[in-house]
């Protein structure tokens, strides 16, 4: 609740603690923010403050001990994101040259791709081995194998 109360040039300061009335019939109280860290916001239009009134002024805004933590919440996005950096650790190979990553991550643009130690495997099927070449592009059915034999002879010049 940063801003100023409708055009009087009245601003709230941070930390102030206030009961505020809408011209909608809401009634909550809210303490004034400049910024901080992420937290449940409730944004209101000045024109929209029917009536307010100062409770006081909180000793610290920004005080942790004040804020709710959802722990729950914080756990399920510490999961997602182990979860996305192990699958994006999987997709750099580890011993191979730039070239051969700039094709894994070209084919992974279309296709699925795995590194098995140090060769490509697309679809479950298809294996590029060092040196990264069309030459180098083996298994799968024909019109796999032409596939990436295709992206690997574009990428390879």
């Amino acid at each position: 609740m940063e801003g100023q109360v409708g055009g009087s040039g009245e601003e709230f300061a941070v930390g102030c603690l206030l009961s505020i009335k809408t011209t909608l019939g809401d009634e909550f109280d809210g303490q004034g923010l400049k910024s901080g860290p992420r937290r449940n916001i409730r944004l209101l239009n000045a024109n929209y403050i029917k009536d307010f009134s100062f409770l006081g002024q909180a000793d610290d805004p920004l005080d942790p001990k004040k804020c709710f933590l959802d722990l729950s919440r914080l756990q399920a996005r510490e999961h997602l994101a182990v979860r996305q950096a192990e699958a994006d650790a999987q997709r750099i190979g580890v011993g191979v040259t730039t070239e051969a990553q700039n094709i894994f991550d070209a084919l992974s643009k279309t296709l699925p791709v795995r590194w098995d130690k140090t060769v490509i495997v697309v679809m479950n099927e298809v294996r590029v081995s060092s040196p990264y070449l069309p030459e180098s592009v083996s298994g799968g059915t024909a019109a796999a194998n032409e596939r990436v034999k295709k992206v690997v002879r574009l990428l390879t010049g």
